[in-house]
């Protein structure tokens, strides 16, 4: 399975059932990275990442082949941090963009899917695999 097979069968879905069990173990399998919105302040990862980030309107979190980048410093003003993101890919969270409470942009090849609450847009996700991201 590639991004753009996981993206298609995962498209149209409703907020809170975006993924079934079976498609978290084939998205990590396949070295898939599955991202979307939560709440009003949530980017959640499935598959080759399985967790989530606290993301508002501008928020961007950072991934390298290996997955994604933490900042394991004590503040956000860490200079090793700094240098860290600075190789790796942003995927930037987008807020009321497009008709969608959340969608995300991204240099990293992916796929997009749409993520629907009570049959009206709201998430645009993306799926992309690890083995795409250069850093």
């Amino acid at each position: 399975m590639d991004a753009k097979e996981l993206a298609a069968k995962i498209n149209g879905r409703e907020y809170r059932n975006e993924t079934t069990a079976a498609e978290k173990q084939e998205a990590k399998a396949n070295g898939l990275v599955i991202v979307f919105g939560a709440s009003d302040d949530l980017m959640e990862f499935r598959g080759a990442v399985n967790d989530e980030y606290g993301a508002y309107e501008g928020e961007t979190v950072y991934f390298t082949n290996g997955g994604l980048l933490v900042n394991d410093c004590d503040n956000e003003d860490c200079p090793h941090f700094a240098r860290l993101k600075e190789a790796a890919e942003p995927i930037e969270a987008k807020w009321d963009s497009d008709g969608y409470a959340w969608v995300y942009e991204t240099a990293i090849p992916h796929a997009t899917f749409e993520i629907l609450e009570d049959g009206d847009k709201y998430c645009r996700g993306i799926v992309f695999a690890l083995s795409d991201v250069p850093a």
